[in-house]
């Protein structure tokens, strides 16, 4: 099932693509500055993930389903991650707009046209 997504699941699908270029870039970051195996490790880490979400966003962008639930548990890991940056790691200057912006993603793909988009249902069906 490949309809055409709405704008709030495509507007998600970029937000999640721009997640996915942000641990790309970090992971980059992260190899170039820190030596040692650990940040090796996490740079791996990192950019797999953020492959991952480069290709959930573009599904998103394309209306494909199978999408949306990869996205919506990707957000909620992450804001576990901004929650420990602006508490325990008193960093809030990370972790409140990461946060936010995880958040954003959420309202997209839960708002009313998302759903219906989810499950199928559209307005003109009896």
């Amino acid at each position: 099932m490949s309809t055409a997504a709405p704008r709030p699941v495509q507007a998600a699908g970029l937000l999640v693509l721009l997640q996915g270029l942000a641990g790309m870039a970090i992971a980059g970051v992260t190899l170039a500055v820190a030596r040692g195996s650990l940040a090796g490790v996490t740079a791996v880490w990192l950019a797999g993930f953020g492959a991952i979400l480069l290709a959930v966003g573009v599904s998103l962008v394309r209306g494909r389903h199978g999408a949306r639930t990869p996205a919506i548990v990707a957000q909620l890991l992450l804001l576990g991650v901004c929650v420990y940056a602006a508490g325990p790691s008193s960093q809030p200057a990370y972790g409140i707009p990461a946060a936010a912006f995880c958040v954003a993603v959420l309202v997209l793909l839960f708002c009313p046209p998302a759903l219906r988009w989810a499950t199928g249902v559209h307005p003109d069906d009896s």
